[in-house]
């Protein structure tokens, strides 16, 4: 079993960094995604390697990308990391609506607060609509997949059970 989990969880990360590559021109900048195979092991391998997956997928792509924003890129991962443990936490209690809000939320609105008082109120706005519409086509994907790739685990889990 350990080897399975270990090798999807690498699978995941791979998709992560993958559609990291894959643009959707936005107003400003683009969608990218990257997130939604981290939310997707967050509920199917544990939160704990859902948030591993979330770190290392972010800093693998910005990585590919040339690290535009630098060694805030640490921080990007680390707080990626903090809102899909919370996701995998609070979908694995039944409540899938409730997770998707507050990773959109989380990740939308609440992550890019330092960049307000790091690069200023302009950067702050301009990086909005894009992170919105981006977290909202992520957590899309995923709320529809995950209930569709319960059969990677064996089937119906206890912990996935209140989502059927």
């Amino acid at each position: 079993m350990f080897s399975r989990n270990f090798v999807l969880a690498a699978l995941f990360t791979a998709l992560s960094v993958v559609g990291a590559s894959i643009k959707i021109p936005a107003v400003i900048g683009s969608i990218a995604l990257d997130s939604f195979p981290a939310l997707l092991a967050s509920v199917l391998l544990g939160s704990g390697a859902g948030a591993f997956i979330a770190a290392l997928g972010h800093l693998l792509s910005a990585l590919l990308g040339g690290m535009p924003l630098g060694p805030f890129h640490l921080l990007i991962a680390l707080e990626m990391a903090v809102l899909v443990w919370i996701f995998g936490n609070i979908y694995r209690t039944g409540s899938r609506k409730i997770a998707g809000f507050i990773f959109l939320i989380g990740n939308a609105f609440l992550a890019p607060l330092p960049f307000l008082f790091i690069m200023g109120k302009e950067f702050f706005i301009a990086i909005l609509p894009s992170l919105f519409i981006g977290s909202l086509f992520n957590i899309a994907v995923a709320l529809l997949m995950i209930p569709r790739l319960v059969w990677l685990k064996g089937g119906k889990t206890d912990s996935l059970e209140a989502n059927r």
